[in-house]
């Protein structure tokens, strides 16, 4: 039989593994999934797991489990010979081997645009991982009960200050639904003052929310201001050193938590360590039938999709133009790469990618959300909820479904859970030091 090979299990990835299971007569082909992580993170949950909304877990959508009949790889595809159909293989343990296909598809996915901005690598956290967004929500519950043992002064301040760095929809739907949970948090800790409480959301362009219009991304900037946070547009991170924010227009500030949210970068594998082409962006080239390649050059058993794949944007009448790098483009990328696999099995023409937008919808915090297609603009709770809908839809297998609306419902009666496992972060402390307290330079340095 033949091997295809599917390199990355993200949205892409996951969904034409799960689909191709489906399609695929037992006797045709393997599919083969390579991924370092042993489950597909639904990313558009993440902020909701940032106020507890949804289980961590339940925004990870085990590969092991849904895709029975692909083998699962555990491990990092770092280059890819397609000269001689092999890709090399990094696993997490154990030296690096060679894996052989017939059919590759590559759906690696994007990776977190890091600039060189001091400090930053220190001390700021990602979004894209579901890892990431519990250590930022175990981050901020630990800060708000060091700060409530504090008087008030700059490092209360400093512990009750948070910064998100980028204005697209992930940091914020981040800030809104994390300065949602911190202002519910100040009845838990009268302690505390809420004039101490403050968060910044740092954005280089002149607005926020590339993908609606105007006056919608106003309106969202306007609803932030008024709960609280502070917007700066116009503005870069100069520095983050020790947790000392610098802004571009001058302004400074502390921050024990800062959260990297400034968009994705070119996948390292896909722009240096293949010989498909990629453009001068280090996004693969592919047809609109998302075959590898040109029209004019296409690659032999080669497909790609998502994040990592500059795929054409048929819906919109300007030439050059590709679909942007977001779930709704990769689930459904994913499921015709599927189909059109199955169908040059069989000896049938692909088909082209074409989706017209369905609008874009955010979460903006507990009861508030933005939603705009075309010129239909939805705020407010109606928005909040259409965000809910679509996404417990959206998230694949009935399974997820049923868990993410179990927790839902729980936290509409009892509310949400409050209580950081930050310790789990070093779960061998308590056990190495006999329950001794660490010194105050330990302390500081975990935390």
């Amino acid at each position: 039989m033949r091997t295809i090979l599917v390199v990355g299990g993200g949205y892409a990835g996951f969904y034409t593994a799960w689909k191709l299971e489906r399609k695929l007569r037992r006797d045709e082909a393997r599919v083969v999934v390579v991924d370092p992580r042993p489950y597909m993170t639904y990313q558009p949950f993440l902020p909701e797991v940032l106020a507890g909304s949804v289980e961590a877990r339940h925004a990870a959508v085990s590969l092991r489990r849904h895709l029975k009949r692909s083998r699962v790889v555990s491990g990092r595809v770092v280059a890819v010979d397609h000269a001689h159909r092999r890709v090399t293989v990094r696993p997490a343990e154990g030296e690096e081997y060679q894996l052989g296909y017939d059919i590759i598809v590559v759906t690696a996915g994007a990776v977190t645009r890091k600039l060189a901005i001091p400090g930053v690598a220190e001390q700021a956290i990602g979004m894209k991982h579901v890892e990431e967004a519990v250590a930022i929500r175990d981050r901020m519950f630990t800060n708000f009960d060091r700060a409530s043992a504090l008087p008030p002064g700059p490092l209360r301040r400093r512990l009750l200050t948070v910064t998100f760095v980028g204005g697209g929809f992930s940091g914020v739907e981040g800030i809104g639904e994390l300065l949602s949970l911190a202002t519910s948090l100040m009845r838990r800790y009268p302690e505390l003052d809420p004039g101490e409480l403050s968060f910044h959301l740092v954005e280089a362009r002149d607005r926020i929310l590339p993908e609606v219009t105007d006056e919608p991304g106003r309106w969202v900037v306007g609803s932030l201001e008024k709960r609280g946070a502070r917007v700066h547009l116009n503005a870069q991170l100069v520095s983050a050193v020790d947790g000392h924010v610098v802004l571009s227009d001058g302004e400074e500030f502390d921050s024990d938590l800062i959260v990297w949210t400034a968009g994705n970068g070119a996948n390292p594998m896909v722009r240096s360590h293949t010989d498909l082409p990629v453009d001068a962006r280090g996004m693969l080239v592919v047809r609109a039938d998302l075959r590898v390649g040109t029209d004019d050059e296409p690659v032999p058993d080669a497909w790609g999709a998502g994040d990592d794949a500059a795929v054409p944007d048929l819906a919109v009448n300007r030439p050059g133009a590709a679909t942007v790098p977001n779930a709704q483009h990769a689930v459904r990328q994913g499921k015709l790469l599927a189909r059109n696999i199955v169908a040059t099995l069989r000896g049938r023409e692909p088909k082209k990618y074409v989706h017209h937008s369905l609008g874009t919808v955010a979460t903006l915090g507990l009861g508030r959300g933005i939603f705009q297609y075309h010129r239909i603009v939805i705020k407010g709770l109606p928005a909040w909820l259409m965000h809910r809908g679509y996404h417990v839809l959206a998230v694949p297998s009935w399974e997820r479904k049923v868990r993410v609306l179990a927790v839902w419902l729980t936290a509409a009666v009892f509310g949400r859970d409050i209580v950081s496992l930050a310790s789990v972060q070093d779960p061998r402390r308590e056990f190495v030091t006999g329950g001794e307290p660490p010194s105050r330079r330990e302390h500081a340095r975990s935390s």
